[in-house]
């Protein structure tokens, strides 16, 4: 499949500005008759006086120009939206107070762009996120970035100018899906009709070590989210191309202040890419120790690690839940606030377990993605098992649940995820920790 060529779009018409692109468009779909739209309003006058003296067919009425037809015209219908329905707006300067706007975004080519580490990216795009901006493609932010996807991008890479899905890929590099790293970008411009289908997201890493799904920030309807997405998107996956801001620093974590803290003893947050699948630092090693001494010595029966592991995971999950916190917020994937309270020693500790550690049927808490897999076999599997045809999710099994993960294992999850009102990623039939801990409540 031929990969989509990222340039300016120019649709017919005197005017090239993306209101009267946008105009035009919708003109377009909603009459029957062929009909080439005015421009720009500065040179509607000039026209409208020649087809006065030119076309007797032609009508003002209002202001308005209308063609004399045989029958009526029809009136302009909804421009109908693909997936994942996020209509942007074109390339525009940073707005000043009460949305005026503060100047003129320069020429498209190679633009200047400002340093910035991985770690401020992922922060500045949980601005939005934690202030659930509504979506957009016409209102400002109070940081005077426009509330659509591009300009949500364009607000995280700290760009000082409103982008477009036409425009982005000028201030980055494509790489490939390997090298993806947090602050990142999947980009999809659709050249032909630019409003419908293109959208643009920040990779904020991996949801788990399989890189099927990443975790994605996005500005979407109804308002900015955080999200366990496809590779590369829900819809129109092949057409997901990776980039990197061309202002990305060289390494993840901000470097430290001239004195400050070593690693293993940091006070400084690292950023997200030091934690998760894969990831083998001195950080994971703090993290763990950090969380042992807030009440999670039950998930570190060998102590703490470098090399992340489930234990790291649920364990931060356990202390994020214990703040009160939940959906996003408690995933695992310790942010700035978690390592902030675990620095301070500030927040509440992790709560014991009832009844002791172990969990149900003698398995230890929840025990890691990788158990649910075809092959494994496990104890967890025939808890797993039993407790679903427990909840009245058995019509899968033939024979019994057994220690052997199964298909019939992973239709009877993907059942009772969905009897949660969960879809696509979230109701794949694998059970992760909230599947477990609604089970097992």
């Amino acid at each position: 499949m031929p990969v989509p060529v990222f340039q300016e779009y120019e649709p017919a018409g005197d005017c090239v500005c993306p209101g009267c692109a946008q105009r035009r468009r919708t003109l377009a779909r909603a009459r029957a008759i062929p009909l080439r739209d005015g421009g720009h309003p500065a040179a509607r006058g000039a026209r409208r006086a020649l087809v006065l003296a030119t076309a007797a067919g032609v009508v003002l009425s209002g202001g308005g120009v209308a063609l004399a037809t045989a029958g009526p015209v029809p009136t302009p219908g909804p421009v109908e939206q693909d997936a994942p329905g996020t209509p942007q707006g074109g390339r525009a300067p940073l707005h000043g107070p009460k949305g005026k706007p503060g100047g003129v975004p320069g020429a498209p080519g190679a633009p200047a762009v400002k340093r910035i580490d991985r770690a401020t990216i992922i922060n500045r795009a949980k601005l939005w996120l934690d202030a659930e901006v509504p979506y957009s493609m016409s209102e400002y932010w109070t940081d005077g970035y426009r509330q659509d996807c591009s300009g949500y991008v364009s607000m995280a890479w700290n760009l000082g100018s409103n982008e477009w899905t036409g425009s982005l890929d000028t201030f980055a590099t494509k790489i490939t899906k390997a090298e993806l790293l947090p602050g990142d970008m999947l980009l999809f411009h659709n050249p032909s009709d630019p409003t419908n289908g293109s959208h643009v997201v920040i990779f904020g890493g991996w949801a788990d070590e399989t890189q099927t799904h990443y975790i994605a920030y996005e500005q979407t309807r109804p308002n900015t989210r955080k999200l366990a997405t496809p590779y590369g998107y829900w819809t129109n996956a092949t057409k997901y191309l990776p980039y990197r801001f061309n202002g990305v620093t060289g390494g993840i974590v901000p470097d430290d202040p001239a004195g400050g803290a070593k690693p293993g003893t940091s006070t400084v947050f690292p950023g997200v890419a030091k934690f998760g699948p894969g990831a083998n630092n001195e950080y994971v090693k703090q993290l763990g120790e950090m969380l042992i001494d807030r009440g999670g010595l039950r998930f570190y029966p060998k102590g703490a690690h470098a090399k992340w592991s489930d234990a790291d995971k649920l364990a931060t999950q356990a202390f994020q839940q214990a703040q009160g916190w939940t959906g996003a917020d408690a995933d695992g994937i310790p942010g700035a606030h978690t390592w902030q309270l675990l620095v301070e020693k500030t927040g509440s500790d992790i709560r014991p377990t009832a009844g002791g550690a172990a969990g149900p049927g003698g398995v230890r808490a929840y025990p890691g993605a990788a158990v649910f897999r075809p092959g494994t076999s496990h104890a967890a599997i025939t808890a797993l098992g039993r407790r679903l045809a427990q909840k009245g999710f058995g019509k899968y099994y033939t024979s019994g649940p057994g220690s052997r993960w199964s298909e019939a294992d992973r239709r009877a999850v993907e059942a009772f995820q969905r009897a949660q009102g969960w879809r696509g990623a979230e109701a794949d039939g694998y059970p992760g920790p909230e599947t477990w801990r609604r089970l097992f409540a």
